[in-house]
């Protein structure tokens, strides 16, 4: 990992996805140094496909700075549309609020451009956390022998965050669905309209977002079955020929976006999540440690949240840490996650009953989800109108 100098005022972010940067930038922002230690060797910008953003996450990225230059990067998205094809019915909904489509790549290359050099440490994974029994402080241990003693760990290394365990926090659980996900290019321009189109035939469904005139994104769930070798997965051209079988009675544009997608776009995740009861009565933070991001909250796509919902707790955590100052830096920990913790509570629950609508084989346990979600989210989407605040 190199020599790192054992820097009292030190505050170490572990994980340099969207979360970590964010938190980094915010803090920098707020006058406070930080490093962020990564395990890859490199930017995780070449893989993953794309992430919504909605109007909540706009205003986080406002208050980051690095809004204006990501607007370039994708168009607006006006509308969602839901085409059934069983009854050949469809239904269309204004978008509330500014909603975009970016490459993954794009929105970590801002935030990363947006940094102090040397900021980010690749090539550093973390092995295990312990409180300093005399300060209090953290020591990091990394899995090639070297310690850190930090002034306080943020930890936004996903959802198998060793942060997290340090926590004991509850392990997160997975949907019955995977996803697959792809980005399509058409170098002569594609003719969609520039709305989040889903359509379903048979329980199968798949969603599209263009990004720009020739870039398209799009997803497609399916029933999580055990079993098999899932190093198949692993196999672009495999998860390819699987979603084109699974497809193979929707519209021809369909399948042929999903024949000419990039293959180093395509990818298989499990989709997981942390219980919204767990979040209800987890433990965020313990002395100068906490977490943020999918450490804290990895939901489901169903909502798009996830990624705005990360820059959204970089945000409230700076803006904490810089009113308290790192000498009070417990106190200000408890008052982000005070802060945050309904918040990602409902966004969850939201999330963990919508999945589960989906996914579910059990007729009760949609009905039951469905009856929920009319109770608790008559109207769905406003979960866009949170603004977490100013910086």
């Amino acid at each position: 990992m190199g020599e790192v100098g054992m820097d009292s005022n030190l505050v170490i972010i572990i994980g340099a996805g969207i979360c970590g940067l964010a938190t980094a930038l915010a803090l920098h922002k707020k006058g406070i140094k930080s490093l962020v230690f990564e395990r890859s060797e490199n930017l995780r910008n070449t893989t993953g496909t794309a992430i919504g953003i909605l109007r909540n996450g706009w205003r986080a990225l406002d208050q980051l700075g690095v809004a204006d230059v990501l607007r370039r990067t994708g168009f607006p998205i006006l509308r969602e549309r839901m085409v059934l094809l069983d009854g050949m019915k469809q239904q269309v909904m204004p978008m509330k609020g500014e909603s975009r489509s970016l490459k993954r790549k794009d929105l970590l290359d801002a935030l990363y451009a947006a940094l102090p050099p040397a900021t980010v440490k690749f090539g550093c994974e973390l092995e295990s956390i312990k409180l300093d029994p005399k300060t209090t402080r953290p020591i990091l241990r990394f899995i090639d022998g070297s310690t850190i003693i930090a002034k306080a760990v943020i930890g936004c290394d996903g959802a198998k965050s060793i942060v997290a365990e340090f926590l004991n926090l509850k392990p997160t659980k997975m949907f019955p669905l995977r996803s697959v996900r792809g980005l399509s290019n058409y170098p002569n321009g594609h003719s969609f309209e520039y709305e989040l189109y889903r359509i379903t035939k048979d329980n199968n469904l798949v969603g599209r977002v263009p990004i720009d005139n020739n870039l398209v994104y799009w997803f497609c769930p399916q029933p999580n079955v055990p079993g098999g070798d899932e190093r198949i997965w692993e196999d672009p051209e495999a998860i390819r020929q699987s979603t084109l079988e699974l497809l193979g009675d929707f519209p021809e544009e369909i399948k042929e976006m999903i024949e000419i997608a990039d293959a180093n776009s395509l990818s298989f995740t499990h989709l997981r999540y942390r219980a919204p009861w767990d979040l209800v009565r987890g433990t965020f933070c313990k002395g100068r440690v906490t977490v943020a991001g999918d450490a804290m909250h990895v939901m489901g796509p169903f909502l798009g949240q996830g990624g705005s919902a990360g820059l959204e707790d970089a945000v409230v955590l700076a803006r904490n840490m810089a009113e308290k100052g790192l000498d009070n830096v417990e106190e200000a920990f408890n008052l982000y996650v005070k802060e945050r913790r309904m918040r990602v509570v409902r966004l969850s629950l939201q999330t963990y009953l919508t999945g589960m609508v989906m996914g579910t084989s059990s007729l009760v346990k949609r009905l039951i989800c469905i009856v929920f979600l009319f109770l608790l989210f008559h109207n769905p989407s406003v979960h866009v109108d949170y603004d977490c605040g100013r910086l």
